[in-house]
């Protein structure tokens, strides 16, 4: 799709936003903006900006919509622009019908951080010209600009990035797993796990998708995929791919090599095996060396906000799991834990429920703390399943000083809140940062 003099309309201003109007003026496009935010401040643009609605006669005369992640095609003015046949197209296309390399691409419900941070390094080592982008917060727009014949990119894709995608066709693509998570968006899990599985669409046989073997759904659905298959699994062995022996090594299918096990890696824990997995057999399609891959992942740390250790005090050790913005994800903290735990949870609430993540606190939850707008949904969940050990409280600040009161030496105090932060903060970087400054205070 040329841009060149097509009139453009920017949706949403935020970091992805701004980084798509940049690269539409490289591209020659003549470009306005629209917010639905009416009190956002327009005196810094240099061109129409447009709040709350965009006037009949602007939108009669577009040729092309670029939605940022963040925004839902469901508003009326994305209603509006299909009355009107203008085509819709989100970030990461745009970005795409600029690149000149080739594109890994990411998606899951959890360890998508994890893995395109790793796969990231695991890429640099070997290829200089490695860009990392997405939803990891470096919108890819800003970045496109730089590719080249040598280049690879890397980008973590969101489901609410896949909804916009035409013609984004990655060379190495991943669906890491499938829960529950946003359906206050999606609707329903089919159109959520629809949209993760979108990451395939342009891809074919010459392409490569990497598959959880114990994601049932997408075992199911692997022989519908344009593109090649490989699986990994953590819980049996498999006669291809890579999957987790008893031991904890990490074992080919195909040769039976054992390749490495997981006390030799920085990232404890089945998940991060998953993750280590997917990315092996991500950047073993890409030719990267076995020595190189290997030595990068035995030297991968965790990724801030993500089971992030933040201190000990009096005795008492600190863990930031901000990241673990859905249920699952906040399992695979609660499981990272070994000791007492005081919990802090709660947040924006996203349609899902809390049954699961209450049932696996199993016996190493000695106090939840709760905050934010699913409080009361969690503590209803909580009281049906048995557990009554919780206290509501209404800032970070104060759950950072409760939880003090509460641990004993030898406990952990873990922020990991089963939902997005989005009714208290601005982001789960935002949440998570506040909670390791609180902490550091005491």
């Amino acid at each position: 799709m040329d841009q060149k003099g097509k009139r453009t309309v920017v949706v949403g201003l935020g970091k992805s936003g701004m980084a798509a109007w940049e690269l539409l003026r490289k591209m020659g496009a003549e470009v306005c903006l629209y917010d639905g935010r009416e009190d956002l401040d327009t005196s810094g643009f240099d061109v129409p900006v447009y709040l709350g609605t965009i006037p009949e006669e602007v939108l009669r005369k577009l040729d092309c919509a670029v939605f940022s992640p963040g925004v839902p095609l469901t508003i009326p003015v994305a209603e509006a622009m299909r009355k009107h046949g203008i085509p819709i197209i989100g970030e990461i296309e745009l970005a795409y019908l600029c690149e000149r390399g080739r594109v890994i691409g990411i998606t899951g419900t959890n360890g998508k951080t994890t893995t395109t941070t790793l796969v990231g390094e695991i890429m640099s080592a070997y290829n200089a010209q490695t860009f990392v982008v997405g939803n990891i917060g470096n919108p890819y727009t800003k970045e496109v600009c730089r590719s080249s014949e040598q280049s690879v990119t890397v980008a973590e894709i969101s489901s609410f990035q896949l909804e916009t995608v035409d013609t984004f066709r990655p060379a190495v693509s991943a669906i890491l797993n499938i829960t529950p998570d946003h359906l206050d968006r999606h609707g329903t899990m089919e159109n959520y796990r629809n949209a993760k599985l979108d990451i395939t669409k342009n891809q074919t046989e010459e392409d490569l998708c990497v598959l959880n073997y114990e994601e049932e759904t997408l075992r199911r659905r692997a022989e519908e995929l344009p593109c090649r298959v490989e699986f990994f699994s953590s819980k049996r062995s498999l006669d291809k791919g890579l999957y987790q022996d008893t031991a904890g090594n990490i074992v080919d299918g195909v040769s039976g090599e054992i390749l490495m096990n997981m006390s030799e890696s920085n990232i404890p824990g089945d998940h991060n095996c998953e993750n280590i997995m997917a990315a092996i057999l991500m950047t073993r399609e890409m030719g990267v060396p076995l020595e190189t891959i290997l030595r990068t992942v035995k030297g991968f740390h965790a990724v801030e906000h993500r089971v992030e250790f933040v201190q000990t005090v009096k005795g008492v050790d600190y863990y930031n799991d901000s990241k673990g913005t859905n249920p699952d994800a906040a399992i695979k903290g609660i499981q990272s834990m070994s000791r007492p735990t005081v919990l802090i949870g709660g947040g924006y609430d996203k349609g899902g429920g809390f049954e699961e993540w209450i049932r696996a606190f199993d016996g190493k939850v000695k106090k939840l703390l709760l905050m934010g707008q699913t409080a009361d949904k969690i503590v209803e969940t909580a009281e049906i399943l048995g557990f009554h050990d919780y206290e509501r409280v209404e800032t970070l600040e104060q759950a950072v000083s409760r939880a003090a009161e509460l641990a004993e030496s030898g406990d952990a105090v873990l922020l990991s809140p089963a939902c997005a932060s989005w009714d208290m903060f601005d982001s789960y970087e935002q949440r998570g940062s506040l909670f390791k400054e609180y902490v550091r205070s005491l």
